[in-house]
This record gives structure tokens, C-alpha cells and sequence, in this order.
């Protein structure tokens, strides 16, 4: 505003100027006939030849002009009509300044008040676990930032959490279950030597007795170990490119000499290369139960095939015996943690062995699967993801 002022206070000015140099003072008179400004010409020593208006208060916006003849026109505007509007603009940016402050803390109030509202539900969730309301979760927000994954990280902790815990309480009361028959026999046998006669051969069969049962109670108690660690997803896996075919191999020769003793023909049938991503001393550990099985329950005369081979994005290890088979009703119960049918409890177990195998397998993002017909025998399948490398 003041440029706009000078400037149009310059070229009124020099247009009164032309008008002096055209027609004198009289031009000077005529021009500035009803002007709101003060014009004064005055000569080279100072002396007041020509006025009009009154000299403007202060404020005031002046221009000069020496003309060729040695005069001096002068030309000087108030500018209180611009300091008003100035003014009333200061106040109208003041007024509009405080009311975007207050909106700009309200609005960063409530902003920093739903940004922080992941970290009280944070602190809320906590204060609820630690008064035992394990159940608790936070809320997902649909901000997809930092904080929305630090909340899914929390719960997915949460759940492990809570696995780890079901799982323990799980293998304690599987331990408190299985462990009661064999250390009330360890009892019973300890009782019978030291209540009958201290014969030697009497306590040597005590003490091998004690010996038996105490063996099935540490072999009860790892492979409850083992299915509770591969069941929360804190088993200890080493995955590494493995053949099964080299795994089938092992596993029968392991086996073969329990299952000519029984009579039982063990094979391995060949099949197609099928290599799998897995942790190899696991993987025997999943072999030797299915095969152990399937000699345990196939009678004399009986035949057990083991064979590996890629299906797809798969590498399958088969084992399949012509055994006594598992009735229908049974079939979804025997991946269940000391679960025996009717049938399997003629042969000696812990009714573990299936239920490794299944948590073994999934923990290495696998699947086994069963097929069986009572009378006809069993057929289990092992897939694991197939490995290119």
C-alpha cells in the first residue's frame, strides 16, 4: 500500500509539474482545483511563490521536484487514510491469529490425543495381564503406522504367550496323567524287595524293574517335552535342503532287524527324487515313529513299505503296512496325547508317538494325513515344502 501510494503520488506530481512548465501557476491553480493535497512551489532560496490546501499532519507522504528553472514543487499526501486501513487490517490478522492458535491447540490436543491413544490402550492391556486377564488384546487401529504395529506385534506376543502357557499346562497334566502308572510300579517294586527276603536274585529283578520303569518315565518326559516345544512354535528347528529318500533308507535299516523278528517284510520302495527343507535329526525322529508303528502293528507275515517322492510343490514321505488298521471312530483321536485305541493296547507304548510326528511336521509348515481301513492296514503321509536347491 505505501508503494502504490508513493508511486501515485510521483506521477500526480509530474503531471503537475508538465502543467507548471505548460501554463505557470495558473496551470498549478487549475489542476489542483478540489485535491485532497497540499502543493507548495517555492524558489531556489526558499521563497513561497505558490500554495494550495494545508501542509498534511504527520503522517505524511511527500514528494519533491526541482524544476529546471531552479523552483522546487512539492507534493504531500496524509496517510492516515491508509493508517486506518492498516489498523483495522492488524486487527483482523490479530483476531484471525489468536483464533487459528486456539484451533491449532485444540486441534493438536485432540491430534496428540488419538495419536497416544495406542500407548494407553498399551498401558491398559498391561495393567490387565498383570491382573490376570490374560485374554486381553489391543485394539487395531486402521492407521497402519508404528504404532498400529507395535500393537500387532504386542498381540501376536500375547498369543505365543498364551500358547507357551496352555502348552505347559498341557504337558503338566499329560506328566501328572502318564507318570502316576509307572512310578506307582517303581514304588510297588522298590515295596516288594524290601518287604520279602534280601536275596540277591530278588533285588537284582527289583532293582531291573526300577530300572525298566524309570526308563519309560524320562522317555515319557522328552517326547512330552519335544510335542509341547513343537506345538508353541519354540522347538529348536534347523531346516537345511534333506533328501527323504536318504531319510526312508535309514529308517528301514534301523528298523529291519525288529521286523524280521516279528516276521514283518520292511521295504523300501523306490520313488521319485523329493527333497524337503527340514531339520534332518527331526525328520528322523518323524520316520522312526511311523515306521516303528507301522512293524508294532502289522502281524507275522505282514508286509511295511516306506517310500519318498515330490508331489507338486511337495516332498512326500509314505509309510504303509498291512497291519490290524484303525477303526473309523478312532481316526481323529490318535494325534491325541496318550491316546490308544482299543487295538493298539495289546503292544507296549507311551501313545506319544503319533502326536510327535504331528507337531513335529507342522512346525516345519508341513501336514500329515492318515488313511486306514480296519483289517486292511495304514497309510501315512508326510508333505513338507519340496526344496529347488
Amino acid at each position: 500500500m505505501e508503494r502504490r501510494d508513493r508511486a501515485g503520488l510521483a506521477a500526480e506530481l509530474a503531471e503537475l509539474a508538465g502543467d507548471y512548465r505548460a501554463s505557470g501557476i495558473a496551470g498549478l491553480r487549475e489542476e489542483s482545483s478540489g485535491q485532497r493535497y497540499f502543493l507548495r512551489l517555492t524558489d531556489a532560496a526558499g521563497r513561497q511563490s505558490f500554495r494550495y490546501g494545508r501542509p498534511p499532519a504527520p503522517p505524511a507522504d511527500a514528494q519533491r521536484e526541482r524544476l529546471p528553472d531552479g523552483d522546487v514543487l512539492e507534493l504531500s499526501r496524509t496517510s492516515a487514510q491508509r493508517a486506518q486501513v492498516l489498523a483495522a487490517f492488524r486487527r483482523s490478522m490479530a483476531a484471525v491469529l489468536v483464533l487459528a492458535l486456539l484451533l491449532g491447540l485444540a486441534g493438536g490436543a485432540a491430534a496428540t490425543r488419538n495419536a497416544l491413544r495406542p500407548l494407553r490402550d498399551f498401558v491398559g492391556a498391561v495393567k490387565s495381564i498383570l491382573a490376570g486377564r490374560s485374554e486381553v488384546r489391543l485394539p487395531r487401529g486402521g492407521a497402519a503406522d508404528e504404532l498400529d504395529e507395535l500393537g500387532e506385534l504386542f498381540n501376536r506376543l500375547l498369543d505365543r504367550i498364551q500358547r507357551l502357557v496352555g502348552g505347559m499346562k498341557e504337558a503338566l497334566d499329560a506328566v501328572g496323567h502318564d507318570l502316576r502308572t509307572p512310578m506307582a510300579r517303581l514304588r510297588a517294586s522298590a515295596e516288594a524287595a524290601l518287604s520279602g527276603p534280601l536275596e540277591p536274585s530278588a533285588l537284582r529283578d527289583a532293582l531291573a524293574d526300577c530300572a525298566e520303569e524309570a526308563q519309560k518315565v524320562s522317555e515319557t518326559l522328552r517326547l512330552l517335552m519335544d510335542i509341547s516345544e513343537a506345538e508353541t512354535g519354540t522347538l529348536a528347528i534347523r531346516p537345511q535342503p534333506v533328501d527323504l529318500g536318504l531319510l526312508v533308507d535309514e529308517a528301514v535299516e534301523l528298523y529291519q532287524g525288529a521286523a524280521e523278528e516279528k516276521g514283518v517284510l520292511l521295504a523300501a520302495v523306490p520313488g521319485s527324487p523329493a527333497r524337503a527343507s527340514c531339520d534332518p535329526g527331526r525328520m528322523r525322529q518323524v520316520a522312526a515313529n511311523l515306521v516303528d508303528n507301522a512293524v508294532k502293528y502289522t502281524p507275522a507275515g505282514g508286509r511295511v513299505t516306506v517310500s519318498a517322492r515330490r508331489d507338486g510343490e511337495a516332498a512326500v514321505l509314505r509309510v504303509e503296512d498291512s497291519g490290524i488298521g484303525i477303526p473309523e471312530a478312532e481316526l481323529p483321536r490318535i494325534w491325541e496325547r496318550l491316546f490308544r485305541g482299543a487295538q493298539a493296547r495289546r503292544e507296549r507304548g507311551l501313545g506319544l508317538g503319533l502326536s510327535l510326528v504331528k507337531a513335529v511336521v507342522e512346525a516345519h509348515g508341513g501336514r500329515v494325513d492318515v488313511e486306514s481301513s480296519p483289517g486292511r492296514g495304514c497309510a501315512f503321509s508326510v508333505r513338507l515344502p519340496y526344496c529347488r536347491d
